[in-house]
């Protein structure tokens, strides 16, 4: 198996859905609308069904459950006239995003973490990333979800939590997720030191590579995944349906506005709650 496509099926596991349903090669997520990656269709195998029946199908399974449809595409997804079809239907594509990995072979530098339950840490995490209080309770069912060995870390200076951030560890895998520090304390080097206690963390329970996702224009964090080793393994981007009524125009082009130009990325994060077509999400990459 390619590292691209081991990759991709580790963060998919690490990141659960609370439902899902495989589709003639499409894996189809719901998770009650929190985060993208967990509310879209990712096509991951071959399939054989015609496209636009398949397209019609998700758009009915989505709609059903009150969620946009959102089509999340590698570089490598199947078929490869997917994205083609999908623009001609006037789905648009927005937040592209890097997928980046480093060998896990020279010690990192250790640092203190400490382990967080997981109402503690939701409650850290709510806090510096102003993550909207209704998008909670599904945030916090797909914690309990995750099947690998998970670490909620915080990053403590003087007592108080500074920074905070998931590790998850799958088959010496470690998935990096959530990494957010204290608005009012940034630029004073806590994510890189949460960064380092978390990769020391995963080499001490054998991990051998680390991933994580950032959006391609977040040029902060992809210079202080640099300074790590983290060199990109492939690339992400969602397809979003805009609609092509001229009452709903204003609307969604204000919806593909703000999904466009949100910096949400594992190191600081800035979700905006969109509307599209009376549905309301959290995004994340």
């Amino acid at each position: 198996m390619l590292l691209k496509q081991r990759i991709e099926e580790e963060a998919l596991n690490a990141w659960p859905a609370l439902q899902q349903i495989l589709f003639d090669g499409w894996i189809l997520r719901f998770s009650e609308g929190y985060t993208k990656r967990s509310n879209s269709v990712n096509p991951i195998f071959a399939s054989s069904m015609d496209i636009d029946e398949k397209i019609d199908t998700c758009e009915k399974l989505y709609a059903e459950r009150g969620l946009p449809t959102i089509f999340r595409l590698t570089s490598f997804s199947s078929p490869a006239g997917l994205g083609d079809a999908l623009e001609a239907r006037n789905y648009q594509k927005v937040a592209p995003t890097s997928v980046l990995h480093l060998n896990l072979n020279s010690p990192s530098p250790p640092a203190e973490l400490r382990h967080e339950q997981l109402d503690d840490w939701l409650d850290i995490f709510c806090r510096f990333s102003q993550s909207p209080l209704e998008k909670r309770q599904a945030h916090k069912k797909i914690l309990q979800a995750i099947p690998g060995k998970r670490f909620l870390a915080s990053l403590v200076d003087a007592g108080q939590a500074v920074a905070c951030g998931l590790g998850v560890l799958e088959n010496g895998y470690l998935g990096l997720f959530e990494l957010v520090t204290d608005p009012q304390r940034r630029k004073e080097g806590h994510g890189t030191r949460l960064l380092s206690g978390l990769l020391r963390w995963a080499q001490e329970e054998g991990g051998s590579r680390a991933y994580l996702q950032v959006v391609s224009s977040n040029a902060p964090a992809l210079r202080l995944y640099a300074k790590f080793g983290f060199q990109e393994a492939y690339s992400y981007w969602y397809r979003v349906l805009v609609a092509e009524n001229a009452d709903s125009r204003t609307s969604n082009s204000r919806f593909v506005a703000a999904i466009s130009k949100s910096r949400v990325s594992s190191r600081v994060k800035h979700p905006a709650r969109l509307r599209n077509r009376g549905y309301d999400l959290t995004f994340h990459p």
